[in-house]
């Protein structure tokens, strides 16, 4: 099923759709400002993320710590995962719709695999 371009909660919480959490505080970054600013002079709590839409490239120019980077398509299934984005690198991926920035070894740590769908909910 294709989801609506609209506007989403500034929270959501990340689930498997068996309803298991991978992301229990994703701030959405969908503005063209918040898009830009990232995670630039922030720090990303264990449980935190931030999901960039539209995006299928990051940067991490000028980042102190690296990152677990999770590539979306426009059906929300994981299409790429970069594990462990150093400081002063970059990340793309074809076909890619959405970035999920996530806490280094989030990724790992939650089991997170390619062709995994995820949905979204108003985070509570």
């Amino acid at each position: 099923m294709r989801r609506s371009r609209s506007r989403l909660p500034a929270q959501v919480d990340l689930r498997r759709p068996d309803g298991t959490i991978v992301v229990a505080r994703c701030a959405v970054a969908q503005t063209p400002w918040t898009r830009l600013r990232g995670l630039l002079g922030r720090e990303l709590a264990a449980d935190a993320g931030l999901w960039i839409r539209p995006a299928a490239s990051i940067h991490m120019f000028f980042m102190g710590y690296p990152i677990d980077a999770v590539f979306l398509d426009r059906d929300d299934r994981v299409v790429r995962i970069v594990a462990d984005l150093a400081p002063w690198r970059t990340a793309s991926c074809r076909g890619a719709r959405t970035v999920v920035e996530l806490p280094a070894g989030t990724a790992a740590r939650v089991g997170l695999r390619e062709g995994e769908t995820l949905r979204h909910e108003p985070a509570h």
